[in-house]
């Protein structure tokens, strides 16, 4: 791989280290990590708890700095970078789903996808045209008036990642995003992650353990200990 390459990722990682004092000691928890996550793919992060998934997804979104190594986000040095700075790019060019889905309960499906909107600065204008093409994305515009209260797990994971992309950002993050969903609640997160990556052109990138859902990605790392494994 050319050095011309490396540059045209969306996101580069190389050398990446995280150790964290414990007891007064340290302790490492990703130890040497190069990957790279490019525009338009679906990317996993696969391995059991523990291997260090969700600390190399807060690195990749800025979220906590390696301590050696280099996070890049579209040739910008995340490792580098204030608290300040990081902040806004998260709030304009990165989207974040958990396993708890975020959702304010006393708002509605709209609501909760335009709140993302306005915490972004997207003019008013904008916020109902786009609103309605991120639920209609996920699949959700007949239930854009009910709360979380009133939707089942699948359709709040839905309402999730139609807020992620609101914004139109050109990362989504996603930490075990089918978690606390049945195999055919997440086999439809799934799709809607496909459908998200054709229209947008949006990067994904989410960790998980399960092994069903290996197959619906682009790329898959491995980790193991805190490293990527071989192969």
């Amino acid at each position: 791989m050319t050095e011309t390459d490396r540059e045209e990722a969306l996101l580069d990682v190389r050398g990446v280290r995280k150790s964290f004092p414990s007891g007064g000691r340290a302790v490492t928890v990703l130890d040497g990590i190069d990957l790279r996550i490019e525009a338009g793919r679906l990317t996993m992060l696969k391995g059991r708890s523990g291997s260090g998934k969700t600390t190399l997804l807060n690195l990749l979104g800025g979220l906590d700095r390696p301590s050696e190594g280099e996070v890049r986000f579209r040739g910008r040095p995340f490792h580098r970078w204030t608290d300040k700075q990081l902040t806004r790019v998260r709030r304009r060019e990165i989207g974040f789903i958990f396993q708890s889905f975020a959702l304010l309960p006393l708002l509605t499906a709209w609501e909760n996808v335009e709140l993302s909107l306005r915490m972004a600065g997207i003019p008013r204008a904008e916020w109902s045209g786009r609103v309605a093409r991120c639920l209609e994305l996920v699949g959700l515009t007949k239930r854009a008036l009910h709360r979380p209260s009133e939707l089942s797990g699948g359709e709040q994971q839905r309402v999730a990642i139609a807020k992620a992309i609101a914004h139109r950002p050109h990362l989504l993050l996603a930490d075990e995003p089918t978690a606390e969903l049945d195999t055919l609640m997440a086999a439809r997160v799934m799709d809607v992650f496909r459908t998200i990556i054709e229209a947008e052109g949006i990067a994904v990138c989410m960790t998980t353990h399960d092994s069903e859902l290996w197959e619906a990605a682009d790329v898959v790392y491995e980790m193991v200990d805190g490293r990527i494994a071989a192969g």
